[in-house]
């Protein structure tokens, strides 16, 4: 593919013949290859601009750069453009021929719940006989076929070289992640977006964003890049819902439990077994648990309507749902219920005790294992840990992922939230594995333990070593031997 038609769209100097021939795209040197076009960023960690020489020497023919190198290679082609990484998303739109303009692109974002509303709207649809795509915290999905996944949304090279997987695959739909870290580094740039879901903000990335008004800002920018051709659905019970929308040219809808909205949803009755909930005056019954499942489910129902699939069809195919990896995902043995969730941030660790603190009867005990990452925003642990308090008859505080950070030191930090009243009610144990086996021997029948933090994750990183680790897998060897 020529160069010209690559860079169609950024409007910066060049510097060199852009009539040739470009094979490939690539922002990691060490991958350059013969007529590889070199993208230089300027990345949290690494600075892209160190290793131009380098990825010359490789084979690439053109770089784009944000800073021009000393010594120019008369062979080469450069074009020096303001922000390298939305380029990227730019020139990779291009690459790959656009691909998100041939199917239906639906992003959601927001701090809890971004993986259960995508994995379960892929499912539903291709219960409804459409060829989807998914990409999520958890896996990427063509249809049925599964690929690996490393950050919740990927880069820009990744992303638009599986979109285009997906139309070569005849896929009319795609339901994705859209992270903050994604928005502000313009992984999304140069993608078209069909719709829009905004779930929720709360308290979480602050060691990236540094501030709340940040990390709004960053969500919001997801939704001032929608076109408006496309539709935006927001929690209006969330205080930030509307915020998200001023700048908006895209269709506005909202969902919520509290206030009138275009799609409007009522818990009828929560039992562990499921719920039964009334979306817009139609009565429907789930597998999915909790006051937090209602918003994720009414989310669900809202952007497959907004898609085209007919309401009652859409309620048909929500009844038949289950929930994604990780989320509140059942194990019992001996009489006790153990419940894997994901939560890991301060508001979703209080919604899932809240559901079973309504759901559960006064004889049955709630004992709560619960950590916190290192290297990640420490503001939370303090917060996380008196939340587990308040609402647990016991605590097990333990590691999550401690990475490289000392695993006593977040432990310290996690401590100092929890009031002196409250500190006879934790045990604190800094082996996760112990930790678990511990709460099961606290465990009484009838009694639930809630392990939260890791969910889905089938590993835990200490000092930067990742082995391999299962919740799940830990309380099913417990509780089923």
């Amino acid at each position: 593919m020529r160069l010209i038609d690559i860079i169609n769209g950024i409007d910066a100097p060049i510097v060199g013949n852009a009539e040739r021939e470009i094979n490939d795209i690539q922002s990691d040197s060490r991958k350059v290859q013969q007529s590889s076009l070199f993208v230089a960023q300027a990345g949290v960690h690494v600075d892209g601009h160190k290793y131009i020489d380098s990825a010359i020497a490789s084979g690439a023919t053109a770089v784009v750069c944000q800073q021009m190198p000393s010594s120019i290679n008369s062979n080469v082609c450069y074009l020096q453009v303001e922000d390298s990484n939305r380029a990227l998303g730019i020139i990779a739109d291009n690459f790959y021929n656009h691909p998100s303009r041939h199917l239906r692109l639906v992003g959601i974002t927001g701090t809890n719940g971004k993986t259960t509303t995508v994995t379960l709207l892929q499912r539903m649809m291709r219960a409804a006989g459409h060829h989807a795509g998914l990409i999520s915290t958890i896996v990427n999905k063509i249809d049925e076929q599964e690929y690996p996944t490393i950050n919740t949304t990927p880069d820009a090279l990744t992303l638009n070289q599986l979109l285009h997987q997906m139309v070569e695959a005849g896929c009319e739909y795609c339901f994705m992640e859209v992270s903050s870290h994604a928005v502000v580094q313009q992984r999304i740039a140069g993608l078209t977006f069909a719709g829009g879901i905004f779930s929720n903000i709360t308290h979480d990335h602050l060691d990236y964003h540094k501030t709340m008004a940040a990390y709004i800002a960053a969500k919001k920018g997801f939704f001032d890049s929608l076109p408006q051709e496309a539709f935006a659905l927001t929690n209006i019970d969330d205080r930030n819902g509307m915020v998200m929308m001023q700048n908006c040219r895209a269709t506005i809808k909202t969902y919520g439990l509290q206030h009138p909205a275009d799609f409007h949803c009522k818990v009828l009755e929560d039992t562990f077994q499921g719920m039964l909930i009334e979306l817009n005056g139609q009565e429907v019954w789930t597998r999915l648990v909790g006051r937090f499942n209602a918003y994720n489910l009414t989310a669900i129902y809202a952007t497959a309507v907004l898609c085209g699939i007919e309401s009652l069809e859409a309620l048909r195919l929500l009844s038949d749902l289950h929930a994604a990896e990780g989320r509140f995902e059942y194990v019992t043995g001996h009489g006790i219920t153990a419940i894997v969730d994901y939560a890991h941030t301060p508001d979703a660790l209080q919604n899932v005790l809240q559901t079973i603190n309504d759901i559960r009867n006064e004889r049955q005990h709630l004992i709560t294992v619960v950590g916190c990452g290192g290297d990640r925003d420490s503001t939370k642990r303090p917060e996380m840990a008196l939340i587990a308090a308040n609402m647990s008859d016991k605590v097990v505080i333990t590691s999550d992922n401690p990475r490289t950070e000392d695993p006593n030191k977040i432990l310290d930090d996690m401590e100092s939230g929890i009031p002196n009243d409250k500190r006879w009610t934790v045990v604190r144990i800094t082996d996760r594995r112990q930790a678990i086996r511990t709460a099961c021997m606290m465990a009484q029948e009838g009694d639930i333990i809630l392990v939260a933090g890791k969910g889905h994750e089938k590993y835990q990183e200490i000092n930067g070593v990742r082995s391999h680790f299962d919740d799940k897998e830990e309380l099913q060897h417990i509780l089923l031997n």
